[in-house]
């Protein structure tokens, strides 16, 4: 496997988040979000946040997110672990939590 090829080596490699185009024909960059507290049972959730950006490229314009992946007992071990999800599982990730989002209701 290359060293790119987790999400954790890609950002190591190339200083800067990865980027997909999701099934919606938007473009996303991806970051690793973990809770700032420990829930109830003492550990830590790391979840993937995708933004999207505008056809332009030059603004967020939105967001879809990953449940809880991994956990951890701390932040750092929480992060770690999502960081080792191979760049094709992250692309699935955000496929579906775009087509989770398509399933919501519009309140």
């Amino acid at each position: 496997m290359n060293d790119d090829a987790t999400l954790g080596g890609y950002f190591a490699t190339h200083d800067r988040p990865p980027a997909f185009e999701g099934i919606d024909g938007e473009a996303y960059s991806v970051d690793v979000y973990v809770d700032d507290e420990p829930g109830a049972d003492g550990r830590y959730g790391a979840a993937i946040l995708f933004v999207r950006w505008s056809s332009a490229g030059d603004r967020p314009v939105g967001h879809v997110e990953t449940p809880y992946l991994m956990y951890g007992t701390t932040p750092e071990e929480a992060g770690a672990a999502v960081r080792t999800l191979t760049l094709h599982r992250v692309k699935a990730l955000l496929d579906q939590a775009i087509e989770a989002r398509r399933e919501e209701p519009n309140w």
